[in-house]
């Protein structure tokens, strides 16, 4: 029984691979409180030395502060001294500082480096939090019929066509011009410039010069599309300041939102963040008043509003909205050319550009400034039943002159650091939502049932390999040691290839694993039994052995392969733990044919090939 050398090679780098990339998994990890910054706040040495202080006085244990440039974190002991800590920092830094529990990985630096980590596990085996978000389209469409009542207007001064208003209506945007000749202008601009919007005339008496215009139903799709995909970008960067590992946000439907935190505890925070929704608006500064003496006496003019910095300086905005964040499609933070010094680089749609253009060629040398707008969500108990509330929170972020005339690409200045423009950009990115999301289900899975699972999966697992490894060892003597080699070489193989791509490991993924190792059984069985024949049938030792694996082979694939085309159509129609059996079933059908066919056929090979004449098969 002649077995390539090239064979044996492979078997050995694969499963030194295996063995590698699998090697992370018996590092355990360890409680850890999270610490990042809200907006405005920085991460420094400073903020380091604070820390420590407030554990040192506290006489709480830890592991040395961890500081990288967005974050930082605290190891410590168990999960009794991790809510301590969480406790003392969240008192201490207040609002500006998001801290969150965590569970950090002690896997050594050097197999990171390699992409070497641990098997991420998923809600039901961390526990964690269970989010069903839906977003309100109703909103879409109301902001959408407020962009073009703002934009017609300005379309009808540009044409110098006159008309008496400019209307929201349940049926459209009603248009009131004052001529039948003005009309036919109207109806000739609308089409040429709002190529979303079918303008019709109404007919109605013979002083009656109205058009009615209205949204296209593939606009409307569009615009509810762009909106999900806002609010997805906008909810992935605010789980990033929860620290939560391998988020699921996923869309549901054409208005839900599905979102599962992995080991986040902290759900009170997580509903603060999560819930909130934001919008952008660029408005004009009045400089005609002085902010603080209009603090001071409350006494604000008609036509303007008192805002708030984050620094707590009050600023007077002209009411009137130059363009919103909803008209954004694009920023990045840079550096001026002129003086070298932060700025952010900003792109608008074309209705958003042409009202810029418009404010900016009058105001050149004028200050403008850009509101940050949060709707929070807020829970209260109202006659015995939980209400839910909004509060609206409204911060003037930036503020900066005007140089020069721009339209629909132009950069803000007037920032502190490079880091502050990146906030910006980040907040002109992923902040420029204007459509409330509410919180319409919630499921809490605890950590202790999370253990819970994976005690009992590990439990199944376990019993099951013990029992089939006593059976087949017991039924099959000598093949039936191969047979628990090419198992647990499965295993390994399996787990590795898991945490090479990533994969999030489920209880539904413990129940793909035990199937896959039944199946794998399955395999060997099948070589087994051609094996006892080709003896039974007078051949010789190792030509049994050659035979029994070559004819086993296509019994073998075309048992697999079912299995596969099952895994594959659960993969691509199912959703949640669906996927997550489906993923490891298929995987684990991959490698279960690999070691059941090559990595024994290596193993017996290597065996009865150094020895000179073989009577019997231990079989």
């Amino acid at each position: 029984m002649e077995y390539p050398k090239w064979k044996y090679a492979l078997v050995a780098f694969i499963m030194l691979f295996a063995a590698l990339y699998a090697f992370p998994n018996i590092f355990p990890q360890e409680p850890a409180v999270q610490i990042s910054p809200a907006r405005g706040s920085v991460i420094d040495e400073a903020l380091q030395g604070r820390i420590e202080g407030v554990l040192k006085g506290k006489s709480l244990a830890h592991k040395p502060v961890e500081r990288t440039a967005d974050r930082m974190l605290v190891r410590v002991a168990d999960k009794q001294v991790q809510e301590q800590v969480a406790a003392a920092l969240r008192a201490e830094l207040g609002e500006k500082y998001f801290v969150a529990l965590n569970m950090a990985d002690t896997v050594p630096s050097w197999l990171e480096a390699i992409g070497a980590i641990p098997l991420t596990r998923g809600l039901d085996l961390q526990g964690g939090v269970h989010f069903l978000m839906e977003v309100d389209h109703r909103e879409t469409r109301a902001n959408l019929d407020r962009r073009y009542v703002n934009d017609i207007p300005t379309l009808l001064r540009e044409k110098k066509i006159p008309y008496r208003g400019v209307n929201a209506t349940p049926n459209g945007i009603l248009v009131q011009l004052t001529s039948a000749e003005g009309r036919s202008q109207a109806l000739a601009a609308i089409a040429e410039a709002q190529p979303d919007l079918v303008a019709e005339a109404v007919q109605g008496g013979p002083e009656n010069f109205d058009v009615l215009a209205t949204i296209r139903p593939e606009a409307i799709v569009g615009a509810e599309r762009h909106t999900i995909e806002q609010n997805i970008t906008t909810l992935r960067n605010r789980v990033n300041e929860l620290g939560v590992k391998e988020p699921v946000i996923q869309q549901q439907g054409m208005n839900r939102i599905v979102v599962q935190l992995a080991g986040e505890t902290d759900t009170a925070q997580a509903k603060k963040i999560l819930g909130a929704t934001a919008t952008l608006e660029y408005r004009a500064v009045n400089e005609s008043v002085d902010p603080r003496q209009v603090a001071e006496s409350g006494r604000v003019p008609p036509d303007s509003k008192l805002y708030y910095t984050r620094q707590g300086e009050p600023v007077v905005l002209k009411k009137q909205v130059i363009t919103t964040g909803d008209q954004l499609t694009g920023a990045s933070a840079t550096f001026d050319g002129e003086t070298g010094t932060p700025a952010v680089s900003v792109r608008l749609d074309a209705a958003g550009g042409r009202r810029m253009l418009d404010f900016t060629s009058d105001n050149v040398g004028k200050p403008m400034a850009v509101v940050f707008i949060e709707r929070i969500p807020e829970t209260r108990i109202v006659n015995g039943k939980e209400e839910r509330i909004s509060r609206v929170s409204e911060q003037v972020i930036s503020i900066a002159n005007i140089r020069g005339v721009f339209g629909p690409q132009f950069q803000t200045t007037g920032l502190d650091s490079p880091a502050e423009a990146s906030e910006l950009a980040l907040l002109l990115n992923a902040g420029s939502l204007v459509v409330p999301v509410d919180i319409v289900e919630e499921r809490v899975i605890g950590p202790s049932l999370g253990e819970e699972n994976i005690k009992r999966g590990m439990q199944a697992m376990g019993l099951s390999l013990v029992l089939i490894i006593l059976f087949v060892m017991w039924y099959y003597r000598f093949i039936g040691v191969v047979t628990v080699l090419g198992l647990l070489s499965n295993l390994l193989l399996l787990v590795a290839v898991l945490g090479l791509f990533r994969a999030t490991l489920t209880m539904p993924g413990i129940a793909g694993i035990v199937l896959t190792l039944g199946m794998a059984v399955d395999a060997n069985v099948l070589i087994a039994e051609r094996i006892r024949e080709e003896l039974r049938a007078g051949n010789s030792p190792l030509t049994s052995l050659a035979a029994g694996y070559e004819k086993a082979w296509g019994t073998i694939l075309d048992a697999n392969l079912t299995t596969l085309f099952a895994g594959l159509a659960l993969f691509a129609f199912g959703s949640g733990p669906v996927k997550g059996f489906a993923v490891t079933l298929f995987v684990g059908i991959l490698t279960s044919m690999f070691t059941a066919v090559v990595v024994t056929q290596a193993i017996t090979s290597l065996v009865y090939s150094r020895q000179r004449k073989i009577k019997a098969i231990s079989v």
